[in-house]
């Protein structure tokens, strides 16, 4: 392992990389102290921020310069990506046309470490002039643009990670966090489900964990019994399904059991007599709702070690059969 001389000390590169990780986690923790302290500032004024978000009716702008440029355009993305219209305006180009992309009905949260970024004068004065609310994320007490924030999200005061430069590290991460607690706290807000944000996912594996369960499911010619037919009709339905099992259901259409290859197998004795559907069958057997999405289903299918299961209503009424092997197709891991 190569080492370090740091102030005369020798030190190896990973005892350095875990003290970075150690400083970060020390700011995220007085981050996370002030937050839950509902008479700071800092917990007052993000309630503040997360009303106007929920209230807005046009965009989010995010802004800022150099590695707090970097992270608001993180930040822009996470809100888009949890159903809030948000988009990055560079502050340099903002200065030469990109203004016109922010409307009265917009809201401006702008980030900067000290709070004196140059490049931002222009955004902030276009703020005042047209009243458009403006939000700040900066560890600059009493600095222009926390004077000038509608509300001012203060970072608390740390030590950057860096030990021979005060290049921003700690706040940036700090930033980076409490953009993302903003957004969940948003998305909570506003109600946004998990049906929503599979809208605002539809590509890769996120997106096909967030499908629902209804857009995967087989529903027609599902394998279905009624709970007086005999065990033949039953296998007759399980060899022609093709899934392994048929559902047993009531005169009311409701499910009350499900019979499997497995169960077959385990009466085969009853089988010879002539048996009914409902003595060989497992009752109330496990189910999903029509609502939920297929990471919610696969769990199901590990936890419980079963291969299909039926999709029901609020009735318990089958709409649809899910396999295993239909959430593994579409990328549900």
């Amino acid at each position: 392992m190569p080492e370090f001389d740091l102030f005369g000390i020798m030190e190896s590169f990973n005892d350095i990389a875990a003290g970075v990780i150690e400083t970060e986690i020390e700011g995220l923790a007085a981050l996370g102290s002030l937050l839950r302290n509902k008479d700071s500032a800092l917990a007052h004024a993000v309630n503040d921020a997360v009303a106007r978000l929920a209230g807005l009716q046009g965009r989010i702008i995010l802004t800022g310069m150099g590695k707090s440029g970097h992270v608001a355009r993180k930040i822009a993305a996470t809100f888009a990506s949890t159903g809030a219209a948000a988009v990055f305006v560079h502050p340099a180009e903002a200065s030469h046309g990109d203004l016109g992309m922010i409307t009265d009905q917009d809201m401006i949260l702008a980030l900067s470490n000290s709070g004196e970024t140059e490049e931002l004068r222009d955004i902030l004065a276009y703020a005042r002039r047209f009243a458009i609310p403006l939000i700040v994320m900066t560890s600059g007490a009493g600095s222009t643009l926390a004077q000038a924030g509608d509300v001012c999200l203060l970072l608390p005061a740390v030590k950057e990670a860096g030990a021979t430069t005060p290049a921003p590290t700690t706040t940036t991460t700090m930033m980076m966090a409490l953009g993302d607690a903003l957004a969940v706290a948003l998305l909570r807000e506003n109600g946004v489900t998990a049906r929503d944000f599979q809208a605002f996912h539809p590509g890769g594996r996120l997106g096909a964990a967030l499908k629902r369960v209804t857009d995967l499911m087989h529903h027609r010619e599902m394998p279905l019994c009624g709970a007086g037919d005999d065990a033949e009709t039953a296998i007759r339905k399980i060899t022609s399904g093709g899934f392994g099992c048929v559902g047993i259901v009531d005169s009311d259409g409701a499910l009350v059991g499900i019979v499997t290859d497995g169960d077959l197998r385990r009466h085969l004795q009853k089988l010879s007599r002539g048996a009914k559907v409902t003595e060989i069958m497992t009752k109330d057997p496990h189910v999903v709702q029509e609502e939920s999405v297929a990471a919610e289903a696969l769990a199901l299918f590990s936890d419980r070690k079963i291969t299909a299961v039926f999709i029901v209503d609020e009735d318990r009424r089958p709409l649809g059969l899910l396999h295993v092997h239909d959430c593994l197709e579409v990328g549900v891991l």
